[in-house]
């Protein structure tokens, strides 16, 4: 790949970009090449508070428009986001470095799912209501009427920038709220392309607002601190969480988290060895394990499990790193070098607990081209156990313990020994203990014999350090909606 001179990317304020100035701009990183491709302006206090007064301003008109036409919107924006397909997998692939089949199938499709479903959901959307009786036969009616909950900041990370983005911001519009967008400083990009569309789609000005910058001292915290904000989505790391939700406590705002996970994939031995190693391969590897969902750890009956081992390093060494370009590439870099220093801290820190490294540890070399990217090999481990740092913290790499087990009451406790609660898989192909196994995790999702396959309409969302709330269908008109309840007395 040659370097290209790096482009503009622009807040988006009032239905306007507004033009950068030198001195409150950064680099936008390709994470695969080390290369600047893009100058990314930075928002000050100023333009954030803009930004919300925008939203404000826009708030009335928006949430007074019939649900119909608010859904017509979204539907007009799925279309333009596949007439500009292409460009919008670009702009995912030069932010994040992944390869262009997963920027593709993933991260633009359900980009233009998550806007189709939730306008089908608005608008099929019905209210309570209920019969009171009353002393002397008289009878009261109750019914609730959901109102937009108000300006919403919108806070969203860096590895399916695009997919989390429109997941939260098609809801919030579908229910007459307007957004303040804050992307991760290393995915800039296709939150600002969404600005294009959304205006093109009929959307007010001032309901999409874009502002770039860092967490604290920069927009994220003035986001989140900004008085004029009513309620904040965010998904990232549980740390950066617990701060969030620390700043909007004084002002008792909602808030709906999607934080870490530590997922475990738990395989018993009357499991269908190759669909469990089909579906571990996806669940461990997926996005260079960047991905909240992702299994680090591999929970394996001891009968199996030096198939499973064997049959998943021999998937892992398959795996080719490379260009996002080249169609053959099936793993990209990790987001960042910094990102890229914390993963060979836990590669280390595993190393001193005693792992084994069944397959990668290192760092490749791809050619003078690519050396520059924040590239990991593929990594699986045996030898750690519960106790180990690197099975009980979030790595967000492409890597897994693998641990054998025994029984089905000791590996639902050792899957259950976590501060997360995100996501687990079970892989069996006994139907009463796939569902006996899958409701006894404490977690959010639980999958059978299957791995990130997603019913848009279902909840998700975790527990513990995993989150808080649950978006999805109804759930998340639930969150950006507050219901006020009319009582009338017949």
């Amino acid at each position: 790949m040659t370097a290209q001179p790096p482009r503009w990317i622009r807040n988006f304020v009032d239905g306007r970009f507004v033009d950068p100035q030198e001195r409150h701009c950064f680099d936008a990183i390709d994470p695969a090449t080390g290369h600047t491709h893009a100058r990314v302006h930075e928002a000050d206090e100023a333009l954030v508070d803009r930004a919300v007064t925008a939203g404000r301003k826009a708030l009335r008109g928006w949430a007074a428009t019939p649900v119909r036409e608010r859904a017509d919107v979204l539907r007009r924006a799925a279309d333009l986001i596949e007439a500009r397909f292409e460009e919008f997998v670009a702009a995912e692939v030069a932010d994040t470095g992944k390869p262009l089949a997963l920027a593709r199938d993933l991260d633009v499709s359900r980009a233009v799912a998550n806007f189709r479903t939730f306008a089908d959901v608005v608008a099929a959307a019905g209210q309570e209501s209920f019969m009171t009786d009353l002393p002397g036969g008289r009878q009261a009616l109750n019914y609730a009427v959901r109102k937009p909950l108000g300006v919403v900041a919108v806070i969203v990370p860096w590895n399916l920038p695009l997919l989390l983005l429109t997941w939260k911001v098609a809801p919030a519009l579908a229910c007459g709220n307007t957004v303040v967008v804050k992307p991760s400083e290393e995915t800039p990009g296709t939150a600002t392309l969404l600005a294009e569309v959304l205006a093109e789609a009929g959307l007010p000005a001032g309901a999409y607002n874009v502002v770039h910058g860092f967490g604290g001292g920069s927009a994220g915290e003035f986001v989140t601190a900004h008085p004029g904000i009513d309620g904040v989505t965010f998904t990232g790391s549980s740390a950066t969480g617990a701060h969030v939700m620390r700043t909007v406590a004084p002002r008792v705002r909602p808030v709906s988290f999607e934080l870490g996970g530590k997922n475990a994939a738990l395989v018993f031995e009357d499991a269908d060895i190759e669909e469990t190693l089909e579906g571990l391969t996806r669940s461990v590897f997926a996005n260079t394990g960047q991905v909240c969902l992702c299994t680090e750890r591999v929970y394996v009956q001891r009968s199996v499990f030096a198939d499973i081992a064997d049959g998943l390093v021999e998937r892992a060494r398959s795996l080719r790193l490379g260009s996002p370009l080249d169609p053959a590439t099936t793993t990209g870099p990790l987001i960042s070098q910094a990102h890229r220093e914390k993963v060979r801290g836990y590669l280390r820190l595993a190393e001193q607990s005693g792992a084994k490294t069944l397959t990668g540890g290192g760092t490749p070399g791809l050619g003078p081209e690519l050396d520059g990217g924040s590239w990991i090999e593929p990594t699986l481990w045996t030898g750690l156990t519960n106790t180990d740092r690197p099975v009980r913290e979030e790595v967000f790499g492409p890597v897994a313990a693998l641990i054998p087990f025994d029984t089905e009451e000791e590996v639902i406790a050792l899957a259950n020994d976590t501060d997360y609660g995100l996501a687990a898989s079970v892989w069996t192909s006994d139907l009463r203990r796939g569902h006996r196994v899958a409701q006894a995790m404490n977690v959010g999702m639980s999958w059978v014999n299957t791995w990130f396959l997603r019913d848009l309409r279902s909840p998700f969302g975790g527990v513990g350090l995993s989150g808080l709330g649950r978006e999805g269908g109804a759930s998340s008109l639930h969150f950006y909606t507050e219901p006020t309840n009319v009582c009338v007395q017949l």
